[in-house]
C-alpha cells in the first residue's frame, strides 16, 4: 500500500444525510439558505467538498433535479465556486438504479456519489451501466464510487477489469461500519478496506480514497485514514457528536477539530481546487 502523506488532505462536509430529521436534530440544514449558511461556515473551518443531500417537503430523501438546482444556487451564491459540490445518488430504499442514473444524466453534476452496489449490483443491466459511465466521462462529471464493504471492492475491480468502468483508477469511499451492530464505527474498520487483495495488489484501481464513520469515533476514524494517506467525510450524516461527546453546534465544529487533527498529523487541508484535481477520475 502506496500512502500519499505529502498530499493535502481533503475534508468533505455532509451536512445532513437522508434520514436525521430538525426534531431530532435541531440545528439539522435542510433547506437551500440552510445548507448555503451550513456550507460557507464549513467552508472557512476547512472543508473543500459538501456533500450534498435535498429533501422534500415532508422532510424525506429525494433526488429530485430541481430541489438539486435551487440548492446549488444557494451554495453557490454563498461561496461560489470555493466547494466542490458533490450530490449524492443514494437510493435509501426508494430509487432504482435507473432513477439514480437517470437524476445524474438530468443534473450534470460537477461530482456524483454512487454506491455500486446500488447502481451495479451482480445481475444488472451491465450495458446500460456503461452507457451510463460513458455519459459521465463525457460530461466531465466526477464519480466517487460508495464501497459499504471489501467485497463491494471485488465487485468494482471486476467492473474495471472487464472495461464495464473505462479508465484504471477512480476515487473511492469506504464506508465504516455500516453493517455492525448500532452501526458504531471504529478505526479498525478501516482495516478490512486496505487489507484487501485488490487494494494491496492493484493500487492503480483506486485513484484516492476517502472514508466515512458513524458515531462518536467519527473523528478518530478520519484521523486514521488521514494518517494513512487517505481523506475524510464527515459531518451530521452519520454523525452529531464532538471527541469529547457533547453535541456538536453545527457541522462547522466537526470540520474544525478535523482540520486541528490533519495539521497535527504533518499533513495540510485541501482547498476546493485540489480537491477538483483529486477527485477527477483516471478515465
Amino acid at each position: 500500500m502506496t500512502l500519499y502523506s505529502e498530499i493535502p488532505a481533503i475534508l468533505a462536509v455532509a451536512p445532513n444525510g437522508a434520514r436525521k430529521m430538525p426534531a431530532d436534530y435541531p440545528n439539522l440544514p435542510i433547506t437551500p439558505a440552510e445548507l448555503a449558511r451550513e456550507a460557507r461556515d464549513c467552508l472557512a473551518a476547512g472543508a473543500s467538498v459538501i456533500h450534498l443531500h435535498v429533501r422534500d417537503d415532508a422532510g424525506g430523501h429525494s433526488l429530485d433535479t430541481g430541489r438539486y438546482r435551487e440548492a446549488i444556487a444557494e451554495i453557490r451564491a454563498a461561496v461560489g465556486d470555493d466547494l466542490l459540490i458533490q450530490v449524492t445518488s443514494e437510493a435509501v430504499g426508494i430509487y432504482d438504479a435507473a432513477a439514480q442514473m437517470a437524476m445524474v444524466r438530468d443534473l450534470v453534476p460537477e461530482a456524483v456519489s454512487l454506491a455500486i452496489r446500488e447502481v451495479a449490483p451482480e445481475g444488472c443491466d451491465e450495458k446500460e451501466f456503461a452507457a451510463f459511465c460513458a455519459f459521465m466521462r463525457e460530461a466531465g462529471i466526477r464519480p466517487q464510487f460508495i464501497l459499504y464493504a471489501p467485497e463491494d471492492i471485488t465487485r468494482y475491480a471486476d467492473l474495471v477489469g472487464r472495461g464495464v468502468i473505462p479508465g484504471t483508477g477512480l476515487p473511492l469511499l469506504y464506508v465504516l461500519g455500516r453493517y455492525t451492530v448500532g452501526q458504531k464505527s471504529s478505526p479498525m474498520d478501516l482495516l478490512d478496506f486496505l487489507a484487501t487483495p485488490v487494494v494491496r495488489n492493484q493500487p492503480a484501481l483506486v485513484s484516492n480514497w476517502m472514508m466515512c464513520a458513524f458515531g462518536q469515533f467519527e473523528n478518530a476514524c478520519a484521523m486514521a485514514a488521514i494518517a494513512l494517506g487517505g481523506h475524510a467525510r464527515i459531518g451530521f450524516e452519520n454523525n452529531t457528536q464532538l471527541i469529547d461527546g457533547t453535541s456538536a453546534p453545527g457541522n462547522a465544529a466537526l470540520i474544525d477539530q478535523a482540520k486541528k487533527g490533519v495539521l497535527m498529523l504533518g499533513r495540510k487541508v485541501a482547498n476546493a481546487e485540489l480537491a477538483r484535481k483529486l477527485l477527477s477520475p483516471d478515465w
